[in-house]
């Protein structure tokens, strides 16, 4: 194919938006256009998933109080965790938990944007008829199928808001932490797993990229 052709030029547009997204956790006052928000999450629906069972929801926090409130939740219960790690002797690992991973779950904290990334149950022809009757895998294995395709539709956001001149970042903290008050907060249904939450605004940083493992180190031909 000749470099110039129009495919050649896409996948180059898209390497580069790929490897020009940053991890973002500080954050411009602007708001972020509800059209904007749509259009991001129209882009997450197009990600493959198992027999297109398309096991995903997001909910867009867009208000500050209520953003306010998940981080003060997070931290509230990152402090307990710190606590009890004390209690047990481990008042290093407690200050550390605090002071390292603290600031890492409570990077939406400034963000104008909260996306809550939810994993809907894994429901499918393909499960009703055949999986389930043979007994094919236990339930469990079924959760993990609607985190995976809920992870695929995540990268498609982020890539999205990327090529829109967005910043977003990753993070499970919140989840880990403080998933129960997340439920209650947000009134998410008990079907649903929280998969991670992605803060989402105008950035005010351009972190340097990070290095990355040699391609050769990471991957195996089998000829």
């Amino acid at each position: 194919m000749n470099p110039t052709t129009p495919a050649a030029m896409a996948f180059e547009e898209f390497k580069e938006v790929l490897l020009d997204r940053r991890s973002i956790r500080k954050y411009t006052e602007q708001p972020v256009s509800v059209e904007d928000i749509r259009e991001i999450i129209d882009c997450a629906r197009y990600a493959p998933s198992d027999t297109n069972s398309q096991t995903w929801e997001f909910i867009a926090v867009t208000n500050k109080e209520k953003i306010k409130e998940i981080e003060r939740l997070t931290w509230e219960q990152l402090h307990r965790r710190a606590a009890q790690a004390e209690e047990r002797g481990l008042s290093k690992e407690g200050r550390l938990l605090v002071k390292s991973f603290g600031p890492y779950a409570t990077a939406f904290s400034d963000a104008p944007v909260l996306i809550v990334c939810l994993a809907t149950p894994y429901n499918s022809k393909f499960r009703e008829r055949i999986f389930d009757p043979v007994q094919l895998v236990d339930d469990s294995v079924w959760a993990e199928e609607g985190i995976k395709s809920s992870c695929l539709a995540a990268q498609n956001l982020m890539l999205a808001a990327h090529a829109k001149g967005l910043g977003t970042c990753p993070m499970t903290g919140p989840v880990l932490l403080a998933e129960e008050q997340l439920r209650e907060v947000l009134d998410i249904r008990p079907e649903c797993q929280v998969n991670m939450v992605i803060a989402l605004g105008y950035p005010s940083e351009r972190p340097a990229r990070l290095a990355r493992k040699p391609v050769d180190e990471i991957l195996t031909f089998v000829e």
